[in-house]
């Protein structure tokens, strides 16, 4: 059973406005969490995310790096179980990154 992605249209119009290769990575994400599902641990510093200011223990936060070096871009997404749906809370540079 495929897994839903849901990103908010302003997340969909800051990802048009990054590099090509990263909308590229971001793209190739997106299908790979679609068929295998939220956790992919073949990609780049993969890991959920505990103790996150303002996100409750019982949300199953993650996130992982589309692209190293400078700047490093990375993706955030929260894991809804019951519902099969990934919603992306952030695509961007590892600075403004919200953990």
């Amino acid at each position: 059973m495929k897994w839903k992605i849901k990103a908010s249209t302003k997340i969909k119009k800051h990802i048009d406005s990054l590099p090509e290769n990263v909308r590229l990575m971001t793209q190739t994400l997106f299908r790979n969490m679609e068929i295998i599902g939220p956790t992919q641990p073949s990609w780049p510093n993969y890991s959920k995310l505990k103790g996150l200011k303002g996100i409750k223990k019982s949300d199953d936060v993650r996130h992982c790096h589309l692209q190293g070096g400078r700047p490093t871009y990375v993706a955030c997404w929260k894991v809804h179980e019951k519902e099969m749906m990934i919603e992306v809370t952030y695509v961007g540079t590892h600075e403004k990154a919200p953990y």
